[in-house]
């Protein structure tokens, strides 16, 4: 789902939105769904890479079932799927472990390149109750290994810990539901694979943190700040010359402004700064 992530991530995907309002709009996810089905052409006879149903499902219904399908419509067309996926059941037993994987990779990843950019300090954590108990566990040995390697660990186990935690509880509410067949999930109440409500009160303490210390800090608001100008910079400077940067045959099947939102949404931070500073 996150094949579709602008360059300078989520305040790329904002600046991107804002150029797009009067074009439908722009999100990451629906990103991804144009990029698997019309811009990477692997095949002589149709556009995209022949994914089945059940993986576009997955990919559609990321963040659960989708209640209204129009900003699907706006980007993508009417009835684009032609009535293959039902929006409203909930996503498959593997899209919903993809999608809490993603949310566990977020979370430690980020408390991980926050400590390691000196955002905060480890003992910073120790108010957040399953971090303290795994803190006292490894306090002896902080002083024999590398800080890298301590960090490592402690994320490690931060991991474990929800993971065990997901394996439990899953397996809990699959009983309850009486789940026996795959179909069977898609019927279901919505999620199924999730935390206990233990391990969503870390899981929203550990975003609390992170949005007050990493991504609301000053330095980091700065280098936001500073894509999303990129963005839209970008956006205007190949919309007055969309011949010398798009490929002409896009451009007569899409709207201009949906051909330059594709090329910049594929970019990474420096290309995109790069080209900013080359466009006069």
């Amino acid at each position: 789902h996150d094949l579709g992530h602008t360059p300078f991530g989520h305040a790329g995907e904002e600046a991107l939105n804002f150029c797009m309002k009067n074009y439908g709009g722009f999100d990451h996810n629906i990103q991804t769904i144009r990029i698997v089905t019309l811009l990477e052409n692997r095949y002589y006879a149709f556009s995209g890479l022949n994914l089945s149903i059940e993986t576009l499902d997955g990919l559609i219904k990321h963040n659960g079932p989708i209640i209204n399908s129009k900003k699907f419509d706006d980007i993508l067309g009417k009835n684009f799927f032609r009535n293959k996926i039902n929006f409203t059941n909930s996503p498959s037993f593997e899209a919903q472990i993809a999608s809490i994987s993603d949310d566990i990779a977020y979370n430690s990843h980020d408390l991980e390149d926050g400590l390691k950019a000196n955002l905060f300090k480890i003992g910073e954590l120790k108010d957040i109750p399953v971090i303290n108990s795994i803190l006292n566990k490894n306090k002896k040995k902080m002083k024999k290994f590398s800080k890298d390697l301590f960090l490592r660990q402690i994320i490690r186990e931060i991991i474990n810990e929800m993971v065990k935690d997901i394996i439990i509880n899953t397996k809990k509410n699959i009983k309850i539901n009486k789940i026996k067949k795959q179909k069977d999930f898609l019927k279901s109440k919505y999620p199924i694979v999730c935390f206990s409500k233990k391990m969503k009160l870390f899981d929203l303490e550990i975003k609390q943190f992170l949005k007050r210390k990493m991504y609301l800090h000053k330095d980091v608001k700065k280098r936001t700040d500073y894509g999303k100008k990129i963005v839209k910079s970008l956006f205007l400077k190949i919309k007055r010359n969309p011949d010398k940067y798009l490929n002409k045959s896009l451009n007569k099947q899409n709207k201009i402004e949906r051909s330059v939102c594709d090329f910049i949404a594929g970019m990474t931070d420096r290309y995109a700064i790069n080209l900013n500073n080359k466009i006069k």
